[in-house]
Formats: C-alpha cells, structure tokens, sequence
C-alpha cells in the first residue's frame, strides 16, 4: 500500500513539472550543444524570447543578457524568422567543473529570469591501476583492490566484474553480478558463491562516465592462489645438547588451512638489535626446524609466518612471539683496557685506577657477574689474590712502585674468559703529528689526527664535558682504537649537543704511550643562553670604559667567535663595534657630555647570538681634570664673594680704611657750638652783600687766654669765662702768603709771628664758600666756611696753597696802597664768617697791631 501510494506521488510530480516546463518554454527557453563537456572546451549556448506569450513584454523592446553562476555575461542577439528574441553566447575556454547558465530579459528596465542550464565539466575516466585480488579463508570471500587514477569530475560508475572461464582465461563462461563499491571506497569484496575455486576466474574493473569508459588490466586467477592463510602457533623452542649455538623449534598450522602444504619463515632478535634476523624458507611436513648462531645466554623473541607452497599466495599474519634465552658459556676475548697512574708516598707506592670496556655481545656468552684484578695470572689449583672484585667498569687500588702490570678477567655463571694482561708503561713516546674534530651527528664526533713519525700499534682517545662539576668532569669516557694505520675514530658515548667536550688523543707504541695531543669540540651548537652583563668602569664626557666577564661555558652553547656592543643616544643612530672573544674590556668613544646613551652588548657563535640586557649610562659635562682646575677656582671665587659680602655688610668701616671720612663741617655739631660767654651777645650782621667764593690767603694764630682753660666740646665751661676772652683751640697753622696774593697780604719777606710753613704732616684744610648751612632758613644768602679734618700729607715743597684757599680777612695791615678802602666794607667782610662759623666766634686774636682793622662785636 505504501509503495502503491509513492508511485502515485511521483507520477505527479513529474506531470507537474512538465507542465511547468511547457509553460516556460512558451516564453523563453535556454538551450546548450551539451550539458556535459570537457574541461577547457568551448560551450555554445542560446536562449528564446518570445515575447507575445510574456506577460507585460508585448511591443516592448526587449534586452536578453547572461550570468554564469554570478559573473555577468552578454552574448549577440537578434531577431528569429518567427519573431522570436534570441541571444547566442559562446564560451571559449570553460574551466569550471559545474556551473549554471542563466538567461535574464530586460523589460521595462527590469531583469527578470527566464531559463537555467546546468554544465558539468571533467575529463574521461582515468584507467584503474595495480588490481589486486586476495582470498580470506576465514571468511571464504575475495577482495579485490586498485587504484582508481586521476579524478575525472563528473559522476562516474565504477564495477568489480568478474566471469568464470576456461585455461587462462581465453573464454568466458558465465559472468558473475557486477560488485559495486560503495562511494569512495576503492575495493570490493565478492562473496563465496561466485567464486569458482581451483579454477581460473577473469577479474577486472570498469569506470564509465558521460565522457566516456575505462577498464583495467584483466586479473586471471585462481582464488586459492591468492589465498591469505591464518598465522601458525609456535609450540616449543629448546637448545640443542650437543651444539650450545643451536635452537629447535616446533608449531603448529591453523585449522583453516591445515589441508593446504604450506612454506614458513622464522625471525628472531634481541632486545638490543635493531631489526629482525630472518630464516626463510622452511617447509617441514613434521612442522620442526633446527637454527644456528644465537648468542650464548641471550634472551631472544621468536616469531613465524606461513603461505602456500606454492609461492604465489599471501603470507598469513606472523605468529604471536615467544621469548627464549639461550644457555650460558664462559666469556670469550680480551679487553679493551687503560690506565692511570699516580706516584705517592715519595714514589714508593702508586695509586692505579685501571679502566676497561664491556665484552662484545658475541664474546659475553651470557650475563657477565663481574670482574677480577689480579697482580698474577690464575694458576691451578691456586687461590686466586685479587687486587680488586668489581661489577663497575673501573677498579682503583695501590702498588708498590716496581710494579709493572697486572691481570684482568670477566667472569660468568659458566666460567671466566682468559685473563687480559696489563702493562704500565711510561708515557713518553712521540705525540701525534696534528689533531681536529667534525661532528657527526647531535650525539657523535669524528676525531681526526695525523700519524706520528714512529709506528703506533694503536690509539687511545679521552674525552670529559668541560661544564660537569669536578668529579663527574674528572672521571670522562675513552675509548681504545685497535687499528694501528686509522687515522679517524667516531666517539659516541656521553656526547651531548650544545656541551664542549676536550678531546685528547694517546699514541700507543710497542715499549711506551705518546703524550697526549689535546683539542676542543662542540657536537651541534647554537646561540648563547646568555650574553655578559656590562660593567661601567669610568664615563667621561667623551668615552665611556666598559667590562664584562666571559660567558659561562655551560651557557655558551658553541666557540664564542666575537662580542659586538651597540650604543645609541636618545636622539642619534645606533653604532656598533665589534672585538674579539678574547676581549673583556671596550672603550666607547666619540660620546657627547651630558647624553644619555643605551649600551648593549651581544654574544655569537656559528650558529647565533644572543643581546643582553641594557645599560644605561650618562655622561658628564665636565672631566676630572676639569672638575679639579675648576673646584680651586670656584673656591677662589666663593672666597671672593664671601669677602665682597662681608665687605658690603661692613661698608663703612672698609671703607674708611680705604678711602678715610671727611666730615661735613655744616653737618658737625662743632659748626653749630657757640661758647657760653657768647651766647648772650648780640651779633651785629653785617649788610647784605654779592655772595661769592671767600678766599683764605692767611691763618693767624688765636691764643687763649693764659688765665682760662680751653672748655670741653658739647659741654658747658663749668668755670665762667672771663669778659673779653676766647675759648682754647688746637694749635693753629699760619701760611704764608705768596708775592701773588692780592692787597692786605704780608710781603714775602716779612715775618709773622707763629707762622708755620707747609710740610709732609697733617694739615687741616678750609674753605668758606658765600653759602648757608645745609638746611639753614636765611633771607640773606652768606659764605659758608667748611673745615676738614682730613689727615692726607701734604706736597713737601713750600707751594703756597691756590688762591680759592686764601683767607683774605686774616691778612695783616694793608699795604699802604690800598689802605684807603673803607673799614666799614673791611668790618662787614669779616663779621659774616664769624656769625656763620659760631667757633670763630671764641676765638682770641693776637697780635692786634697787624689787625687793627679787625672790629670785636
């Protein structure tokens, strides 16, 4: 009922597409030369308007173009014998594997689709390669496999056919039902009822796609010959008595395959070998089979496969393994020896450390249980005296100095070897003419020298990893090279990349050893783990010292072969330099004063580098040297400006020092003092006249009164004066006056009582200006007398003073020449510097008959 109801469903739906088909194509259609072509070819396509049966394109000028999957394309276009619209397009070179053609109309200005055609592209099938067919018993069926070849891109349909025939396979029988393989598998498996055993079958593969069809190469078999048998089981493996080297081996066929005469193969190995050794071609009707050359006392796996006798079938899986160890022997061979020796105790005994190899896997002949170190070979019957019993490699003891060799054996649970005899002999001999390295691989090195001049009859080789602590570094590895004509030895043992290695190398002769010759290797090398870290020794403005220290030999990873060091300003390129690995200290010069700079520093070998960790470092204006001349000289500077400043504090006191006070008389409280017996006078003024500059020519001598004392300044004269006196004053100076003075001056010639002429002490100077006191509040302007203390010395020779300096009041009696002026003018002249100057004013005057002009108020 269901399958009933399906038919009816697809029966319309494909009515239904055609109708919808039909109808399209009432409009428009879209047609190509073939929807299936090959890759690169030309495509021919066409699509039919017709616009009459279009809705909405009726008259309307129409425009077809087209779009391959979603690239626009345009073709010609024009008009058919019918009316119809049609567009030609024609594709050169299409290399697309599947796409879809479209056809659109433009109407009204929009594009609307009219039809579709789908293209697939690809090539012919590929012919199927290698067919190989192959017979499982267990299953009784027959698989076939091969190679399907290049992929064609397009849907192919691929067959396993086969056929029963007649001799070698010139005649086909009966053709056995097509084996088709699911998709993507490329083998199929026909099951036991086609098959025709112990007969020929033709077997063979077919590929058909649109573009064509490909078979392989036809199979002409006999499934048995092709059969893959079940793995035997091995029974039982023994040795044999009589020959220690030889094993028997027993097994048994699979149940499947117990009919069928088989040919087998053994494979045996060790633990340590690489690969398997292979016994091949056993066929034994009793299934057992005897082997030779196992090594003695040695664990050994087993394994065996079987086919048919006939070789042309597949080998069956190999047998689960079996472990077996062969029977023990006593050691064979000699051993491979070396030796240290150190004199102690004054050369009266040696301390010996005597090193050996490990027997080869052949001359073993089972688990050795250790060693023995004798001063004197075994004997019978004797106890052995052994110097040393050890399961190690190296046995350390002492002898007496005359000692010359001693005795080693290995020994097993089934005898010992033969005792290797030893010999210390002095190493003295000639050393090897040259000696270098080559790595072989991460964890080998190729060791080669030159041959000394004298015949060696072989060589020693020692090697240690410079970076182990001391007594792993102490201990190293060697290795004994036989061969007296080599010149090369591959080293293996404890080699590791990025490690250095020294390498010495011992000529051994017949009565001595060689001294060594000694070299320096790295198996694989790399880029420093690390790089130095800088040290500033000393900057200057214009260089800056740098250290560092070696880079760790267990950090160098490779042969350090040169540092480069990078320094940059903040503002300036980067400069680099480049020194030798031996070098621990660089000078960076050219620097400025007070920069900053950036220094690094970078460790290479062959095989990279490594930057450290930046410096940073700034350097100064100004050198030591400089700082030295200039630190005494701002010091002299900072002493100077500290007298300056304690000079400006103190002012007037340095100044005084240097340039001495000159008191101002108008300001002096002596030019405003006025004697007590004056003060009740009254001072007649004389009247006003033309002020003008005064003239001091002479100073007379005032006494005092022999009968009073001179009063105290700023005082009062505690004795009241007498009428008619003056106060005392300092001794008085008289110039004399020139023959150049004007009239009332005494001749030259003419003595003056108390004169006193200039000299080199100190003097006292005066002059009277016609000027008040500073401050002073007078209508009538008058002289003004100022009077200086001043203590400067005086021009030695009698230069009279300038005439602005003359008293011309003080002179004595006028010459009778000029006699005749008024003594009124006289008196007035003479009475304005006594009312200014209140000191004159005390003074008692001498010698009244050179003044008898001189007028007492």
């Amino acid at each position: 009922m269901a399958m009933h109801w399906n038919a009816e469903m697809l029966l319309g739906c494909s009515t239904l597409f055609l109708l919808l088909l039909g109808g399209a194509r009432a409009c428009g259609w879209v047609t190509v030369d073939s929807p299936t072509i090959l890759l690169g070819s030309t495509v021919t396509a066409s699509c039919t308007i017709q616009s009459n049966r279009c809705g909405g394109l009726e008259g309307e000028e129409i425009q077809i173009t087209w779009r391959l999957n979603s690239e626009s394309m345009s073709g010609s276009q024009h008009k058919s014998v019918e009316g119809a619209d049609v567009s030609n397009l024609t594709i050169s070179h299409f290399n697309q594997t599947r796409a879809k053609l479209w056809c659109f109309v433009v109407g009204n200005g929009t594009p609307q689709r009219i039809g579709m055609a789908e293209i697939h592209a690809g090539y012919p099938p590929s012919k199927p390669e290698n067919l190989t067919c192959m017979m499982n018993l267990s299953e009784n069926s027959l698989t076939c496999r091969w190679d399907p070849g290049l992929d064609g891109h397009l849907p192919a349909r691929v067959a396993l056919k086969s056929s029963k025939s007649r001799g070698q396979c010139e005649v086909s029988q009966e053709a056995n039902p097509d084996c088709i393989p699911q998709a993507g598998q490329n083998y199929c498996t026909i099951p036991r009822r086609f098959l025709q055993l112990y007969q020929k079958m033709d077997i063979w593969v077919s590929v058909q796609n649109a573009l064509g069809t490909a078979e392989s190469e036809h199979l002409c078999i006999d499934p048995m010959d092709v059969a893959k048998l079940d793995p035997p089981v091995l029974k039982s493996i023994q040795s044999v008595p009589f020959q220690t080297d030889c094993v028997s081996v027993a097994w048994e066929v699979a149940p499947t395959s117990s009919h069928i005469e088989q040919q087998c193969e053994l494979r045996y190995r060790t633990h340590e070998d690489p690969g398997w050794t292979l016994v091949p071609n056993i066929v034994s009707p009793n299934l057992k089979t005897h082997h030779c050359g196992f090594l003695f006392g040695t664990e050994h796996r087993f394994q065996m496969r079987c086919r048919r006798v006939t070789a042309m079938g597949y080998w069956s899986e190999w047998s689960p393994g079996w472990n077996f160890t062969t029977h023990e022997k006593a050691p064979a061979g000699k051993l491979d020896v070396w030796w240290k020796m150190t004199p102690v105790d004054s050369g009266k005994t040696a301390e010996v450390q005597l090193l050996w190899k490990a027997l080869k896997r052949n001359e073993m002949n089972g688990r050795i249980l250790g060693y023995w170190v004798s001063l004197n070979p075994r004997q019978r019957n004797v106890e052995l005296a052994a110097v040393c019993n050890t399961t190690e490699m190296q046995c350390n003891f002492s002898v007496l100095a005359g000692v010359r060799r001693v005795y080693l054996a290995a020994y097993n649970s089934a005898g010992e070897s033969a005792a290797t005899e030893v010999i210390f002999l002095e190493k003295k001999g000639q050393p090897l003419a040259g000696i270098h390295t080559s790595p072989c691989d991460e964890h080998s090195l190729w060791v080669h020298w030159e041959a000394p001049r004298a015949t060696a009859t072989g060589y020693v080789l020692e090697w240690r990893q410079t970076a182990l602590p001391g007594p792993a570094r102490s201990s190293g590895s060697w290795q004994l090279e036989r061969n007296r004509s080599a010149t090369k030895a591959l080293i293996r043992e404890n080699i590791e990349p990025f490690q250095l290695y020294n390498i010495s190398v011992y000529p051994l002769y017949a009565d001595a050893v060689g001294l060594p010759l000694h070299t320096a290797a790295y198996s694989k090398e790399k880029a420093p783990s690390c790089a130095p870290k800088f040290r500033l020794k000393s900057v200057s403005k214009s260089h800056a010292e740098l250290s560092w220290d070696p880079v760790p030999i267990e950090m160098q990873n490779g042969f350090i072969t040169n540092y480069t060091i990078f320094w940059a300003s903040t503002a300036g390129d980067e400069l680099r330099a480049v020194v030798n690995s031996s070098f621990t200290t660089f000078t960076v010069r050219g620097l400025l004063p007070s920069t900053m700079y950036k220094v690094h520093i970078m460790a290479s070998t062959a095989a990279g580098s490594t930057n450290s960790t930046t410096l940073t470092l700034v350097t100064p204006v100004l050198d030591e040297k400089e700082i030295q001349y200039l630190l005494p000289f701002f010091g002299l500077v900072c002493v100077v400006l500290v007298v300056l400043f304690v000079c400006f504090q103190k002012n007037r006191r340095v100044k005084n020092q240097f340039w001495p006070s000159v008191p101002d008389p108008a300001n002096s409280s002596l030019g405003k003092w006025v004697p007590a017996d004056l003060q009740q006078e009254t001072l007649q003024t004389a009247s006003a006249r033309e002020p003008g500059l005064v003239t001091i020519s002479d100073i007379t001598v005032l006494e005092k009164g022999a009968e009073k004392k001179a009063p105290l300044w700023g005082k009062k004269d505690p004795v009241p004066a007498a009428a008619g006196s003056f106060p005392g004053l300092p001794k008085s100076y008289i110039h004399p006056s020139s023959s150049g003075l004007p009239s009332g001056s005494r001749a030259p010639g003419e003595a003056r009582p108390g004169s006193y002429v200039n000299s080199a002490g100190a003097v006292q100077y005066a002059k009277v200006v016609a000027e008040g006191y500073r401050g002073q509040q007078q209508h009538v302007p008058s002289p003004l007398y100022i009077r200086s203390d001043s203590t400067q010395p005086l021009l030695s020779e009698s230069t009279p003073s300038p005439k602005p300096y003359e008293n011309l009041w003080f002179h004595g009696a006028p010459q009778a020449g000029l006699h005749c002026q008024s003594a009124q003018e006289d008196a007035a002249f003479l009475e304005e510097p006594l009312i200014d100057f209140p000191l004159l004013q005390g003074l008692k005057i001498d010698g009244a008959e050179d003044l008898h002009d001189f007028q007492r108020f």
